[in-house]
């Protein structure tokens, strides 16, 4: 069955992340044997000049229809309204801290969303190594993860402060690998995160519903004045490419390859421009293939 993604690339900087990361999606789908529909519709920018409106009724028909919703401009105005278009509960943010790990911060977008977010992390963490970190101290959060922990005997559960979260990040960031938390404290987390790492353009984001499609982007963008030079780093947007693949399609296997073949295209420096560092990525993706998660890589 043909997936459909609804491709919102705006102005400025973003038709060139999102030809790099439709590139590299097709490139993806053919390596993993599934068939993907990419739309293009004008948003922002681009469909005030076509439009006169930077949110016109087709492109909203269009990504409601979707099965998911790829930004490459986030920054822009038009971008909070396509995430109010829709019934969004919880957020989950990827920050790749080195080519051999990265961190999953998930929280919901309001309270009321306490426990959908607790209960997509813990079968997050479920599918990677078995851990996860919970972070809150408002007696709703408490209750939330008492609830939807009671089922999920096989996690390592741990509970910490936001303090004791920072620490552990900056001194044994490995120790890290799923973090659930509050509305007001995946931001603090993931910018200290990223930090850590070095760079914010490690960052990938998305906002899901419980049905519907999910929206992904980049954590950060560079300025639209260095547009046209092709000199914008993708790896942001090649990393909120890998996250839709997971979350928003449950292609998760695809998602491994593109996020290490990303890895390996940054551990190696390979191209400093940003169509030198898509064909790197595109390059490397035959040897970061995987087709299942390997036992040592889930639970280690």
């Amino acid at each position: 069955m043909t997936k459909t993604v609804a491709c919102l690339a705006g102005d400025g900087v973003g038709p060139e992340l999102m030809a790099a990361a439709t590139r590299t999606l097709d490139r993806v789908a053919a390596l993993h044997n599934f068939d993907l529909d990419d739309r293009h519709l004008p948003f922002a920018g681009e469909a005030v000049t076509r439009s006169g409106h930077a949110l016109p009724a087709a492109t909203r028909a269009g990504y409601r229809e979707a099965d998911a919703i790829l930004v490459a401009s986030p920054h822009e105005p038009a971008f909070a309204g396509v995430k109010a278009d829709l019934q969004l509960a919880w957020r989950i943010v990827r920050v790749h801290v080195d080519a051999s790990h990265d961190l999953v911060v998930a929280g919901p977008v309001d309270e009321w969303a306490n426990r959908t977010a607790v209960a997509h992390a813990l079968a997050c963490a479920a599918s990677r190594r078995g851990r996860i970190v919970c972070v809150g101290d408002s007696p709703a959060w408490r209750e939330a993860v008492t609830t939807e922990s009671a089922g999920w005997n096989g996690l390592e559960i741990e509970q910490l402060t936001l303090g004791e979260t920072l620490i552990r990040l900056r001194e044994q960031p490995a120790s890290l690998d799923v973090v659930v938390t509050e509305t007001h404290l995946i931001d603090a987390i993931v910018d200290s995160a990223a930090a850590f790492a070095g760079s914010h353009a490690s960052i990938a984001q998305a906002w899901l519903p419980d049905e519907g499609p999910g929206v992904f982007a980049p954590g950060r963008t560079a300025p639209d004045d260095v547009a046209g030079f092709g000199v914008v780093d993708p790896m942001g947007m090649l990393l909120a490419t890998s996250l839709m693949l997971a979350e928003g399609l449950k292609r998760r296997s695809a998602s491994r390859t593109l996020e290490r073949a990303v890895g390996n295209a940054h551990r190696a420096k390979k191209g400093e421009h940003t169509r030198e560092f898509t064909d790197a990525v595109i390059a490397l993706l035959p040897e970061a293939r995987t087709d299942v998660e390997h036992f040592d890589e889930v639970w280690r």
